[in-house]
């Protein structure tokens, strides 16, 4: 099936931290989720280019291409296409407002959904200490996730001849080490306030590649996740209910190859 209509429509999509333009990019996994998945309203919020790795070699093959075409034509298509801008997309935050192939670039906006909740829709670097305050601290942690990212390729493709399922280092390590699970803590928690001084009823980012949705004191926090590992998206329903898409999962049950030629690849939900 090529067909765009033929994808499941919902109201809004919310996509983050594709990081285009890196090896890590499971870029025909992205495209087949768009071939799948279609909204009214898509937004893209953040790092979905990797500015900070072209600067230090160019790597841009046709899947990466082909997913810009892929937005581009939706946005064509009628969409609603938003841009919100992360820290490895950060030269695009000198142009708020502007337009670029139907896309529209926006520093940070607040969602209506469908029930009338309002969600606070950021990047949400601007609340990482890191990144805010010492650069290159977070350009070497950077350089530390591209190289655990080349290390997981290669134990991954004995763990594939040996008939075992994809497991990642960088993800494992962040649920494991006490240091991380702080920062994701304080992160969540940070943002759930920014939302509630902002008199919104929730918040959705990206930023640390953690998808998750769930209640922090009366405040819906939604995180996207990411398209490098976990390759997760965010859907909101006609209803205004949110629902956490964890794509590699779906295609896993599905038992059917990440990235077919010219077929849409839509599996089945788990119950």
């Amino acid at each position: 099936m090529n067909s765009e209509s033929e994808g499941t429509r919902y109201r809004a999509l919310f996509i983050s931290d594709v990081h285009l333009g890196t090896r890590g990019c499971q870029a025909g996994m992205l495209l087949d989720f768009l071939r799948a998945y279609d909204a009214e309203t898509i937004y893209l919020v953040g790092d979905i280019v990797d500015a900070w790795q072209l600067k230090s070699g160019w790597y841009w093959p046709q899947a990466h291409n082909d997913v810009v075409q892929k937005l581009l034509r939706k946005a064509r298509k009628g969409a609603r296409m938003v841009y919100i801008p992360g820290n490895h997309d950060e030269f695009l935050r000198d142009f708020p407002g502007h337009h670029f192939g139907g896309i529209e670039v926006i520093e940070q906006t607040v969602h209506v959904a469908a029930d009338g909740k309002r969600y606070l829709v950021m990047h949400g670097d601007a609340f990482d200490v890191v990144v805010r305050h010492a650069k290159w601290l977070a350009l070497l942690g950077d350089w530390a996730y591209v190289t655990a990212l080349g290390v997981n390729t290669w134990l991954n493709a004995i763990r594939r001849r040996l008939g075992l399922s994809y497991w990642s280092l960088s993800a494992w390590a962040k649920l494991k080490v006490k240091n991380a699970v702080s920062f994701i803590g304080h992160f969540e928690e940070t943002l759930a306030k920014e939302a509630k001084r902002l008199n919104c009823d929730g918040v959705i980012c990206g930023h640390i590649h953690h998808a998750t949705l769930r209640d922090l004191d009366g405040v819906t926090y939604i995180n996207s996740g990411d398209w490098v590992e976990s390759c997760t998206a965010i859907v909101e329903h006609f209803d205004g209910r949110f629902e956490l898409v964890r794509w590699s999962e779906l295609v896993r049950q599905a038992n059917k190859p990440p990235a077919l030629q010219g077929e849409t690849l839509i599996p089945q939900r788990a119950a």
